[in-house]
């Protein structure tokens, strides 16, 4: 059997072919009994519009492309439920990309979103080129959400205030009377950020000299073997604040592995707030760097884009909080 048309559902409810257009693309202009009518035909000969054929007629494909920098993160998760959300209500679908993936086999990142004729596209997490953007912005609306790497202009930057959340996390950990604190730093503009943060914020409350960083890359291994290296010293720290929720479970593994108990031997934070803090084994001290509201202001930047192209672009940060959980401890 053929696919019902549109010519079918005008038939079943009565109306005309244009008037199931403008029912179809929520148009407020059609009497209330007049779309109830349409959209109860549609139902009941389970009509489907066609979204090729809708984009070629308003030169638009309704859809916004995610370029996310690691699958394997689970800090993006929350963001992506508040980049949808909005997304969504304003009639738009997301299609998501590997940006790391991308790279390993040769490809532009954003290639195989800019094929699909996105009509716009989100770039979730740090940018190991960010100049790769300008020739994509000059095309279409673009958006850096959770990253705070130098953008080309004309694009918009939200995300979590990574200062003011390390700071929180450090004074936390100062106020339980920690003074030799480490922290497991990560990379690019959100790693440089949390660290410079960590160091200014013990400089701060005179514990310069008690500060300590080590080198990670965000991975659960990398924070296990920079705690290793941390709490195998004489003059081992007796606080670790990691850059993220993963390179903290590292931490933590470290720990248990060196005969440690946390807090009562060895205060442990994270930053994002993930699912991964939550779990009541684990039960993480964390920074909630309002992923979701990161997500929704992103979408928020993106649509205003499409509706209003060429403005320059802007910094827009979220307000960090820190949820205080058992891992952080006073020191003993």
């Amino acid at each position: 059997m053929r696919p019902p048309t549109i010519r079918d559902v005008a038939e079943r409810a009565g109306v005309s072919k244009s008037l199931v257009s403008l029912v179809l693309r929520g148009s407020d202009q059609v009497r209330p009994q007049k779309r109830d009518a349409v959209l109860r035909a549609a139902r009941e000969l389970g009509y489907r519009p066609n979204a090729a054929a809708r984009s070629l007629s308003e030169q638009r494909t309704r859809t916004v492309g995610v370029l996310l920098n690691d699958l394997r993160n689970p800090w993006f998760v929350d963001l992506l439920d508040g980049l949808d959300s909005l997304l969504h209500a304003s009639g738009l679908r997301m299609l998501l990309s590997d940006a790391r993936l991308n790279r390993r086999t040769g490809q532009d990142p954003a290639d195989p979103l800019l094929d699909l004729r996105v009509d716009g596209l989100v770039v979730v997490g740090t940018l190991p080129d960010p100049a790769a953007l300008e020739p994509v912005a000059e095309r279409i609306p673009v958006v850096l959400a959770g990253g705070r790497e130098a953008v080309p202009p004309g694009v918009d930057v939200v995300a979590g205030d990574d200062e003011r959340g390390a700071r929180l996390v450090t004074e936390h950990l100062i106020g339980l009377g920690h003074r030799r604190i480490a922290h497991i730093a990560g990379y690019g503009a959100v790693g440089e950020l949390r660290r410079s943060s960590f160091e200014a914020t013990m400089r701060q409350h005179g514990l310069g000299e008690g500060a300590s960083v080590e080198a990670g890359d965000m991975t659960e291994e990398g924070g296990y073997r920079a705690a290793v290296r941390l709490l195998s010293r004489p003059d081992r720290p007796t606080a670790v604040f990691a850059v993220n929720d993963i390179a903290c479970v590292g931490a933590l593994s470290a720990a248990e592995e060196l005969g440690l108990t946390v807090p009562r031997d060895v205060s442990v934070a994270g930053y994002d707030n993930t699912s991964i803090a939550r779990l009541r084994h684990l039960w993480l001290t964390s920074v909630d760097n309002a992923s979701h509201e990161v997500g929704r202001r992103a979408a928020r930047c993106l649509l205003d884009r499409l509706e209003s192209p060429g403005a320059a672009g802007a910094l827009h940060l979220v307000a960090p909080t820190l949820k205080i959980r058992g891992t952080s401890g006073p020191l003993g």
